[in-house]
């Protein structure tokens, strides 16, 4: 039987690392799903096109394909904010579900993240985590990877930009931010990268033994 393992959360949690070591550790191809609508935002920007309008938006992600992923300015800052924006257009989600669902339908199986993979791209998964962390700490951890890439910014200022894309997200009409009610949950607030890949391998190795 296929190990889909779909996990989500908000921004700086920590399920993007966690995500990548389970799929190194299993052997499974993983889709950091937020690429996507980072992808769909920077084309728009690229091409001068309003984030707001739906249907240039809804176009953008109907087109998207696997090599825009790789774009390193994918990663900075303002396509986070920017991503959070066309993440809440319908015609975008729309557009990405089939994109998502064929990359989980894979015969080994995959791991997904990103903020609606349990309860709307893949309901039937294996393994559903819902991985989270006080926003004061996702901002110290965010603060220091954008300091590492040389990125000058404030603490206060991503924990502004953290709590309202928690905002953003929690509240959107299309798939808003929320645990599956059969999600696992892990507080990663207090654990560091290898405690939590521990109690997310022993979530699955449970489901794996029925």
């Amino acid at each position: 039987m296929p190990l889909l393992i779909a996990i989500d959360g908000p921004a700086a949690s920590g399920k993007g690392t966690l995500a990548r070591r389970l799929a190194l550790h299993y052997g499974l191809p993983h889709l950091d799903t937020g690429l996507l609508y980072r992808a769909v935002a920077l084309q728009m920007l690229d091409a001068g096109i309003d984030l707001g309008d739906r249907a240039e938006a809804g176009r953008v992600a109907s087109n998207l394909v696997a090599d825009q992923l790789a774009d390193p300015r994918l990663r900075e800052r303002a396509m986070g904010e920017a991503a959070s924006r066309v993440s809440g257009i319908p015609e975008v989600r729309a557009a990405l579900l089939s994109w998502q669902r064929r990359f989980a339908a894979g015969e080994a199986g995959a791991v997904l993240d990103g903020r609606d993979i349990g309860t709307v791209i893949c309901p039937d998964a294996r393994v559903k985590l819902f991985v989270t962390a006080s926003p004061e700490e996702r901002a110290r951890r965010r603060h220091s990877e954008l300091a590492g890439r040389g990125e000058e910014t404030t603490l206060a200022a991503i924990l502004a930009d953290i709590r309202a894309r928690d905002e953003r997200d929690s509240s959107r009409s299309a798939a808003p931010l929320r645990a599956a009610e059969d999600a696992v949950r892990i507080d990663t607030t207090e654990l560091d990268a290898d405690e939590a890949f521990a109690v997310a391998r022993d979530v699955v190795e449970r489901a794996r033994e029925h």
